[in-house]
């Protein structure tokens, strides 16, 4: 038996066992499985003045092949320790292994795609008039300032990074405590790569919010990229607002699936399931809204109760596991809190599921089993607000129009999802859905090479595609006279 990891900070290069040492649990049997030093507000502040440093005294802002090389290196790095990225994610995430692989997956993908846009500056140059030449650049803004949430933290750590290292940023790297082993072997893999110089990539790790706060006041660091919670980006950028900084937000969620009664009912249930008991509904793009036509909506409702009833909850050590647990045991407090206010306030119970209590193989985790309640009523909090967690509602709707004006009564738009084997009416919907990321008889259905983002309170700005490096670029004009030569 290997001694218990010890999770450190990385910053310039060097690895820091600064502040309080605290116990990283499995959220599937609530055992210790390592440790890990809680920043205090002063690591994060080294952190912030490496990054600095190296981006005012290294080749790396101006290298673009250093950086598209860098890049490369780091998706080869990633790539061939996926597996280590995998179990650490199902061990400290909870999430079963062929979600841990999903995310793993996307890694070397992500990082491949933006090692080319490093070497695009997206420059132009104009004759602005005849014995003038004008030209657009664009420099990297500085320090960049990540925060990144638990849910999906490998993934969604380089989603961020990687756009801020091919603009030519350095970067503090901002992770929560419930992704401590995860920090670590990601700062160990990215130390690994040689043409990365000392202090490009600083990674702390904090359970509380003060260094994510100095992140977000300091004067070093002109520009923050926060995925998280809509209540925690809007007190980012108010915050961010005092220094006009630029700030990437993408926040929370409420899916819904508009499925018509022409859709693919074969093919729509088993997505409808996965998309409430993917990493348990802790997802921003969780399948929470299930929004049926009348004519198929005896058919949506038992089919789906049936197999969400059918769930086998457990860790991901254990192959037959289809959904792990919540991240803790005060998020399934929290879950079926909601849950039971909902009932109380008139939803009708399809499926109750609920703590995974009645089995003491369990009992250690924070286990939640999928639950479905039916709605009429729009104005509820449960179909208003994101509940992170396997719970999905149920509404029917009558006309394409009735689906599309629901589905928009919400204040998120990260994305939608649309069912229907008309020819025309998926893309005549999507083109009036108000969200990001619109799936066709699909769920999810995401690119890493193309914008990925939010309408409304769903966030601000792009991660993934072209537009992925804008936050981390600024543009600058120079024009020069070129006079006519003389004989």
């Amino acid at each position: 038996m290997r001694e218990k990891a010890e999770a450190m900070h990385w910053i310039r290069g060097e690895w820091l066992a600064e502040g309080q040492c605290r116990e990283s649990i499995d959220p599937a049997t609530g055992q210790v499985i390592g440790y890990y030093h809680d920043a205090p507000v002063a690591t994060m502040q080294l952190a912030i003045d490496a990054a600095a440093e190296a981006f005012a005294g290294s080749p790396w802002k101006d290298d673009a092949y250093l950086r598209a090389t860098a890049l490369g290196r780091l998706a080869d790095a990633f790539a061939s320790r996926q597996h280590e990225v995998v179990d650490t994610l199902c061990a400290e995430n909870g999430k079963i292994r062929p979600e841990a692989t999903f995310e793993a997956s996307l890694i070397p993908r992500a990082l491949r795609f933006v090692s080319g846009l490093a070497m695009h500056n997206f420059g132009r140059v104009v004759e602005s008039r005849p014995g003038q030449q004008a030209m657009s650049i664009r420099e990297a803004v500085g320090v960049a300032g990540l925060i990144i949430p638990w849910n999906s933290p490998a993934y969604l750590c380089i989603r961020a990074l990687a756009p801020a290292l091919a603009a030519g940023c350095t970067a503090v790297v901002k992770m929560p405590h419930q992704a401590a082993q995860t920090a670590a072997l990601l700062a160990g893999i990215i130390a690994s790569v040689p043409e990365l110089p000392r202090g490009v990539v600083n990674i702390v790790t904090e359970s509380g919010a003060d260094g994510a706060r100095l992140l977000v006041d300091s004067p070093l660091v002109p520009a923050v990229s926060f995925t998280g919670s809509t209540a925690t980006g809007r007190a980012i950028a108010r915050a961010a607002a005092d220094r006009l900084k630029r700030v990437g937000l993408e926040l929370g969620g409420k899916t819904p699936h508009l499925i018509f009664d022409d859709a693919d009912l074969a093919a729509v249930l088993p997505v409808l399931e996965k998309s409430c008991t993917v990493f348990a509904g802790q997802f921003c793009m969780t399948g929470s809204r299930v929004l049926v036509q009348r004519g198929i909506a005896d058919a949506v409702r038992s089919g789906l109760a049936q197999r969400l009833q059918a769930v086998r909850v457990g860790p991901a050590r254990e192959t037959s596991s289809q959904m792990g647990p919540l991240i803790d045991k005060a998020a399934v407090a929290r879950v079926d809190k909601v849950v039971e206010a909902s009932i109380a306030a008139g939803a009708r119970v399809l499926v109750r599921g609920g703590p995974a209590l009645d089995d003491p193989a369990l009992a250690g985790g924070a286990f939640y089993r999928p639950t479905l309640l039916e709605i009429a009523d729009q104005r509820l909090p449960i179909a208003r607000e994101e509940t992170f967690g396997p719970v999905q509602t149920l509404q029917v709707f009558d006309t394409e129009a009735d689906a599309i004006a629901l589905a928009n009564d919400s204040d998120y738009g990260l994305s939608a999802c649309v069912w229907s084997r008309d020819a025309d009416r998926p893309i005549r919907v999507a083109r009036r859905l108000q969200a990001g990321l619109i799936s066709i008889n699909s769920w999810a259905n995401l690119a890493v090479e193309m914008e990925e983002g939010g309408f409304k309170s769903s966030g601000l700005g792009r991660l993934g595609g072209l537009a992925s490096v804008e936050d981390f670029l600024e543009y600058k004009q120079i024009t020069q006279d070129f006079f006519p030569h003389h004989h």
